[in-house]
């Protein structure tokens, strides 16, 4: 326990109030003798040896790892022996004693090439990979489902096409063009939902500002729907105005608009109402920010409590009504990469309410 408390010490010289405690990942620290002289709690929860059992032990014996091939680990790494250029072990799966899978990475520290003083290793669990992991198979499985589909109808209907053309009459061409036409538009529409969200994960999501007319483009995407056979009463658009002038990406805001009005028709019932109006929020900083705030509500059955929280996440559906589960949590990253906020609860008289803020985003060039 000494070496322990010896560790802290000169941690804490070197970066003032750090605690190997306050790591979030486990650490195992061996000295010049292979001795393990700290194991924190973290790297006791992770691989469910307790600190008593590791402390003053060989490191091999405290840590008995081994690789996914059943290969003891510590006598094939040999951080003490071989090569005196080597640094470290990147990090790689490895097995505890029952099977507890864990993610190891060792750094060894030595002056110069000379014999390692201290074999530092970090242990990490496997659970936030593991969602990671699941979270890419459904997006392919979600992907290959929803491809499927069209990619068969298109295959289908321009093989008949070319094998039979005579034998159909102009219209019933024109009508399994125009089914190709769709599907086309369907499958072009996922590869653009896959591109944003892989590039909302990377954080690369890239905003063109212009000067956008909110109350404009609300009112385009609601004639639109109304040209597609939405009853015009369903619709109740109200502005308050003076607005403040938007900079926004036009078109990740035609994305926003369209889906927010696209669930409210599809998954809500009786009067969708869209509300504008000006928005103020005072900074941490004590700066005024000036911007937008658009309300899209429906008298639909609402989204149920215990699923708000998942609304905004990957492959979440409201209904059985299609889909891919994605849209949503585009909308999110848009409005998010833009420097807004956006929000869902549900009406007093039933149905869901989106609300989503985007800030002015004047360009520098004019501020």
């Amino acid at each position: 326990m000494t070496d322990t408390r010896q560790l802290r010490a000169s941690t804490r010289a070197v970066l003032p109030g750090l605690d190997p405690e306050d790591l979030p990942d486990g650490l195992v620290v061996a000295d010049a003798d292979g001795v393990v002289v700290c194991f924190n709690s973290a790297a006791a929860q992770i691989s469910g040896i307790s600190r008593e059992q590791a402390l003053g032990r060989p490191l091999a014996e405290a840590l008995p790892l081994e690789d996914l091939e059943g290969r003891r680990w510590w006598p094939l790494l040999d951080p003490y022996g071989g090569l005196r250029i080597r640094t470290g072990q990147p990090e790689r799966n490895l097995l505890l004693p029952g099977g507890r899978e864990v993610l190891v990475s060792a750094r060894y520290l030595r002056e110069g090439t000379g014999p390692v003083r201290r074999v530092v290793v970090a242990l990490r669990g496997t659970e936030a990979r593991r969602r990671t992991e699941r979270s890419h198979a459904e997006l392919i499985a979600t992907v290959a489902h929803e491809l499927r589909s069209p990619l068969t109808s298109v295959k289908g209907f321009t093989a008949t096409l070319l094998q039979k053309w005579e034998r159909f009459t102009d219209d019933q061409k024109k009508l399994m063009l125009e089914t190709v036409d769709a599907d086309a538009n369907r499958v072009t529409r996922l590869i653009a939902e896959l591109l944003d969200i892989s590039r909302i994960d990377a954080g690369r999501l890239e905003i063109r500002r212009q000067k956008v007319d909110l109350p404009q483009a609300l009112r385009r995407h609601v004639e639109g729907k109304i040209a597609a056979g939405v009853a015009p009463e369903r619709f109740v658009i109200r502005v308050n105005e003076p607005l403040p002038p938007l900079w926004a990406d036009a078109d990740k805001v035609d994305q926003v608009l369209g889906n927010l009005l696209e669930n409210a028709v599809r998954h809500g019932e009786g009067t969708v109402t869209i509300e504008v109006e000006p928005d103020k929020a005072v900074l941490a900083s004590g700066q005024l920010r000036e911007g937008t705030a658009v309300t899209v509500s429906d008298q639909g059955p609402g989204i149920p409590e215990e699923s708000i929280p998942r609304v905004f996440t990957r492959f979440w559906r409201g209904s059985k009504r299609g889909g891919t589960g994605l849209g949503l949590y585009i909308v999110k990253g848009i409005v998010e990469a833009h420097g807004g906020s956006i929000a869902v609860d549900r009406v007093p008289e039933g149905g869901a309410r989106f609300r989503f803020i985007l800030p002015a985003g004047i360009p520098d060039f004019m501020a």
